[in-house]
């Protein structure tokens, strides 16, 4: 996400008292999370309306998109359960290399490349059959924790055997700079990409997935990442006083104008892709989005005139053309303001700008992410039917009148962050919403990767009418319109 949307900047209080057992604590931690922090077409019980309302333009405000970073030692202790198959929360992203024999990045990434397409396992596929594209991708994000631990993985299967959930997106590298699985990557060897193994059989997950008929996406974070910043610290974001920048959260990011990282970047996209991943998922694929008083003292060599729209713009083409020959879909989250702001926020992504070099684009419209006074709503978060459908008929809108434009896909919000706390008619207003503004795709995130099932269709259509939040109200589905009508008369 952008998508991949791919997260927030609340701070994580942790208390552990001593008799906790080890799934006890990673339950704890996934609660404080959260705190702190899904067939076709509309339901069977839709009323259709040819025109429906949708609410006013969203403010042009930046907001992060990345779930509350964990401390090392809750996450060491984490990454043992995971092992054990108990309960795991992944430290969710929202991104120099020591060089080797005079070699660079660049070099080092290529040549491992080039050595995982001569040695590509049997079952990893070209033709693009293995995983074939649902009509309509309705996911799931399953941090590399969950996908490294063989019982989370079977209790989200069992949630996609019983639902309309048919894909999932899965980390292969978020920002922390780790790597989740055993790559063949020279250069993330050099960083220490490699020390911090959450995946431990990648092509074992890939099979388990084919047998279900899920299709995956692979989630690369790219200018958040820690270790190669401070591998290679002439790859990041430079300050006029000298050295590296930093911004007033502590962050270090990488230059998006250096095409150094850009090829790291795309050799790890081969690499997965050689392995049977049908879709490379860009998320971190931005500027920083920091106040103007930080970007004061920021640097950015190579940028030679480009504008920052222009170099996201030219990013997106490069990893296009790059793996082109490995027929795989290239997508990209963004901020969900994308969609409706008319100019670049800071970040480089102007819709227009990158809707047409992307296959796909995973606007993060989470209800809680946008600022007060958004759509007329003093509480976003409070209406995420309103939100949801005015941002992607916004995206919907401008993408019609950009030839060659991707498909738009949203994120969309499972977890709870302010009042109300989001359970299923929160979320199944969202989904009402990307429905209603022509939108058929949608991915659903918890940073913990613990989903409301209550929320999805079941596998067989439902029995009942689902429930959706409108205003203050609990409603039928099926009563939108009609409510919509009363408020609009208020």
């Amino acid at each position: 996400m952008e998508s991949g949307s791919r997260p927030h900047d609340a701070g994580v209080l942790i208390l552990v008292p001593s008799p906790l057992s080890r799934t006890s604590f990673a339950a704890l931690v996934l609660f404080t999370v959260v705190l702190a922090a899904c067939e076709a077409g509309p339901s069977t019980f839709d009323q259709s309306r040819a025109d429906p309302p949708v609410a006013q333009a969203v403010s042009d405000s930046v907001v992060e998109s990345t779930a509350p970073e964990l401390p090392a030692t809750v996450q060491a202790e984490l990454a043992e359960v995971a092992e054990a198959g108990g309960v795991s929360v992944a430290e969710s992203s929202g991104d120099s290399l020591a060089e080797a024999s005079g070699d660079s990045l660049a070099e080092s990434s290529a040549e491992s490349a080039a050595e995982v397409v001569d040695a590509a396992p049997g079952d990893a596929v070209t033709d693009g059959v293995r995983f074939p594209h649902p009509d309509n991708v309705r996911g799931l994000y399953v941090n590399a924790w969950a996908a490294g631990s063989r019982n989370r993985l079977a209790g989200l299967l069992e949630i996609a055997a019983r639902t309309e959930i048919n894909t999932f997106v899965i980390d292969i590298k978020d920002a922390t700079g780790y790597i989740s699985h055993a790559t063949e990557l020279a250069a993330a060897h050099e960083i220490g990409a490699t020390e911090e193994i959450r995946i431990r059989d990648l092509p074992g997950v890939l099979d388990r997935l084919e047998q279900a008929g899920i299709y995956p996406i692979a989630r690369i974070v790219v200018v958040k990442d820690p270790l190669l910043s401070a591998a290679r610290p002439e790859l990041a974001v430079q300050d006029t006083a000298g050295g590296v920048w930093v911004d007033s959260k502590g962050t270090i990011w990488l230059n998006p104008y250096n095409t150094e990282v850009w090829r790291y970047h795309v050799a790890l996209a081969r690499e997965v892709a050689l392995l049977g991943f049908p879709e490379i998922q860009w998320d971190y694929v931005r500027f920083p989005d920091a106040p103007a008083s930080d970007h004061a003292r920021s640097i950015y060599p190579g940028a030679a005139g480009q504008s920052k729209p222009e170099a996201i713009r030219a990013f997106l083409e490069y990893t296009r053309d790059e793996l082109a020959d490995l027929d795989v879909e290239v997508t990209a989250d963004v901020f969900g303001i994308t969609t409706t702001a008319s100019r670049d926020v800071g970040v480089g992504q102007v819709w227009e700008s990158f809707i047409d070099v992307v296959d796909v684009a995973l606007p993060m419209v989470y209800p809680s992410h946008y600022q007060p006074g958004s759509s007329g709503f003093d509480s976003p978060n409070a209406h995420p039917y309103e939100i949801v459908r005015r941002a992607l008929g916004d995206a919907v809108r401008r993408s019609a009148l950009v030839d060659g434009a991707g498909m738009t896909r949203p994120w969309l919000q499972d977890f709870s962050l302010g009042e109300p706390i989001y359970a299923a008619p929160e979320v199944r207003a969202q989904i009402q919403a990307a429905y209603d503004a022509g939108v058929e795709q949608w991915i659903l995130w918890n940073p913990g990767s613990s989903y409301t099932q209550d929320a999805l269709e079941p596998a067989g259509g439902f029995t009942t009418e689902p429930l959706m939040r409108l205003g203050d109200e609990i409603i039928a589905v099926s009563r939108r319109y009609q409510l919509l009508d009363s408020l609009d008369g208020r």
